[in-house]
């Protein structure tokens, strides 16, 4: 996301300026394209770009706070957003579940550490460093399952459908809530409590769309 802004402001772009495609971003910068997704989303929550589909990337009128320009974003993709946290209900809750079954030592430790790195870096509160922390803690929890064909579902949807991880983590105090979540899903899954590691986990899928629905109430009045 830095380097992103740091782009716009070397090339002294203005509101309204057309910026890069993902796929010259893609070649100039010599990352995944999944990556560069992810930081043009944070970049569009942030109010910095505007993301016109079919037409490309704009600079957009930073008149509005960050947080309204959040709002205004969380609204814009409400139901993308429900869909998103209904899929990963399914899968993510199923995956801790069978991780309590399957996952040996060097799992829980793995995802141990993963949960001591994002309670370490919570207080800065970096929306883009919290992200990939939390990707690799859902990703590792999919590894934990020994199933293939789980953890292969589960590197899609880190790669292709980021505005959940975006939008939840991006809700002022959750990243703080989410530290404590996460620690219980493990010590379920320490437990091998597979009943208890799934109720967890979908408790955590639905406690961050509730605080996304609430982010919207504030400004919106929010959905039903």
């Amino acid at each position: 996301m830095q380097e992103l802004t740091h782009m716009i402001e070397k090339e002294k772009l203005t509101p309204g300026d057309r910026f890069h495609s993902e796929n010259d971003l893609t070649r100039i910068l010599g990352v995944s394209r999944s990556s560069i997704r992810e930081a043009i989303r944070l970049l569009e929550v942030s109010g910095i770009v505007k993301v016109h589909q079919g037409k490309g990337i704009f600079i957009a009128d930073q008149a509005q706070t960050s947080q309204e320009a959040f709002s205004n974003w969380l609204q814009e993709n409400e139901a993308s957003l429900t869909e998103v946290f209904e899929m990963r209900v399914i899968i993510d809750s199923k995956a801790a579940a069978y991780a309590a079954r399957n996952a040996d030592r060097a799992d829980i430790e793995k995802l141990e550490e993963i949960c001591r790195l994002f309670s370490s870096k919570a207080e800065n509160e970096n929306p883009a460093e919290m992200i990939r922390i939390d990707e690799d803690f859902h990703l590792q929890l999919a590894r934990s399952t020994k199933n293939r064909t789980l953890y292969m579902i589960m590197k899609t949807m880190t790669q292709s459908l980021a505005d959940g991880w975006v939008s939840s983590l991006n809700v002022p105090g959750r990243i703080k809530k989410s530290v404590n979540e996460h620690r219980a899903i493990v010590d379920a899954i320490r437990k091998r409590d597979a009943t208890l590691a799934e109720r967890t986990m979908t408790e955590h899928l639905d406690n961050a769309l509730k605080d996304i629905r609430l982010s919207m109430d504030k400004k919106h009045g929010g959905i039903a």
